[in-house]
């Protein structure tokens, strides 16, 4: 409170615990007036000026006791008693407050606790410097102004005992008691993106579960319900096929059908089994399509596994043009086992709108893929610097995980690369068709031999 002689003046005491109301001692003199404003910066901040913290730690679930630390703050006018001669006051909180309450239905996630939220914003909601606590902004109700530089703010789940690897997600539905978790934020119009940091604490693996909230106002002392199904994509291992092949490169072997040994698909990197096509005259049709018209000659998919896909030409704007951004952490599931790894790349509309997407001709404008030869590589820093999207750009990107592929009946790469067969052969060989294919840190179009198991399951958009 600023006193009579214009000093700014900290109350002497202050609550040791929870409490609905609380008798401040204040030095100075304070006759003058028969109101004065009185300021709450929370604890790193100091009279008007507020800092709201990029990292805030809440130690177990449902309970507001970081609030002060995190950058919790409000305005009040203080009203002499006429009698008393005290002054009386009801704190008006002008920060926006996130009420996180994650739940699911996934039985690997119930094994698994969260160990963080992470929000990123396309505007601030934090600063390294400090908001200033206004008591005339807003029509003269107090606003919390100013403009800071942080976009992100991570707040750690974790404390001791039963919360010592963090909160658990046991729960499937929303339960505050079992995982809620709070973040205070600076109050404004934001676009948020909300990565759940999770862990199994058996096998050591964390990643995270991305969620995009759509431009919303987050008003000043406003508990926004967060609620959240975590759900992690699955791919259920059916999508791996020679290139065009009629059937896929598992079919009458599938891991669902042989759980109980390795005569059928392998399931982890490394191993392998031989009930895979090896010839042209495989019984289940799981051969590659052998068309070839002739040297030069464009030779595109025909069957219903890849004749729907992008071409080669379509692969290389993707690959040059696709901004691709290796994720390190987004968590998927296939064929029961939990991995993490993937890229992140521009949406067809994206590029279609820059002007940098064609199917008649490949990345350089002149060259068509489909019956001459240019490869492209892509290995630029966004990719080894790694990076996601902002929050702002998230929905102009879609995400392919690193799925892997089969070779001679191995399976390899899972988590690590990925082959996804593009609709198009190459034009000077028969045994070649055109890939995409990617890893940490580069991505490329491969000349690839048809008889390897490569993706075919996401769409490109």
């Amino acid at each position: 409170v600023k006193d009579d002689s214009g000093n700014w003046k900290q109350s002497s005491n202050s609550p040791t615990g929870k409490t609905a109301s609380f008798k401040f001692l204040m030095p100075g003199k304070y006759t003058a007036k028969s109101s004065y404003e009185v300021y709450y910066p929370g604890k790193n901040g100091n009279q008007d000026q507020v800092t709201i913290s990029a990292n805030q730690t809440q130690t177990e679930p449902n309970t507001t006791a970081h609030f002060g630390t995190s950058g919790d703050c409000g305005i009040a006018k203080a009203t002499r008693n006429a009698t008393s001669h005290e002054f009386e006051f009801a704190l008006d909180h002008k920060a926006a407050y996130l009420v996180f309450k994650p739940y699911t239905n996934n039985d690997i996630l119930k094994h698994c606790y969260l160990t963080k939220i992470e929000v990123t914003s396309d505007n601030d909601i934090a600063s390294t410097s400090t908001y200033t606590l206004d008591p005339t902004a807003d029509t003269g109700a107090g606003a919390l102004t100013g403009t800071g530089n942080g976009k992100q703010i991570v707040l750690e789940t974790k404390g001791s005992g039963a919360y010592a690897n963090g909160f658990p997600l046991t729960n499937t539905s929303a339960s505050l008691t079992t995982n809620g978790a709070y973040m205070i934020i600076k109050p404004g119009t934001h676009t948020l993106r909300i990565r759940y940091w999770v862990r199994d604490k058996d096998t050591g693996i964390e990643g995270t579960i991305t969620k995009l909230i759509p431009s919303h106002t987050f008003a000043k002392n406003e508990y926004v319900n967060m609620e959240a199904d975590l759900q992690i994509k699955n791919y259920d291992g059916d999508h791996y096929y020679m290139w065009d092949a009629q059937q896929q490169y598992w079919y009458g072997y599938e891991w669902t059908k042989h759980l109980s040994g390795n005569t059928g698909q392998p399931t982890l990197n490394g191993k392998s089994s031989s009930n895979y096509a090896q010839s042209s005259s495989d019984p289940n049709n799981r051969w590659y399509n052998t068309s070839y018209p002739g040297w030069g000659i464009s030779n595109l998919a025909t069957h219903t596994s890849c004749k729907n896909l992008p071409n080669a030409n379509e692969m290389s704007w993707y690959c040059m043009y696709g901004d691709p951004r290796w994720d390190e952490d987004e968590l998927w599931t296939t064929m029961g086992h939990l991995y993490k790894g993937g890229m992140w790349f521009k949406k067809k509309s994206v590029l279609q709108a820059e002007g940098h997407y064609n199917t008649e001709k490949s990345a350089d404008g002149s060259t068509d893929l489909r019956t001459a030869y240019n490869v492209y590589t892509n290995s630029n820093s966004s990719i080894n610097n790694s990076g996601l999207p902002s929050a702002a750009d998230a929905g102009n990107y879609f995400y392919l995980p690193a799925l892997g592929y089969y070779e001679s009946g191995f399976q390899w790469g899972v988590g690590i690369s990925s082959y996804y067969w593009s609709s198009s052969a190459i034009a000077w060989d028969r045994n070649m068709a055109w890939a995409l294919n990617f890893t940490r840190s580069s991505v490329f179009t491969s000349v690839t031999n048809r008889t390897v198991g490569g993706s075919v399951e996401p769409t490109f958009e």
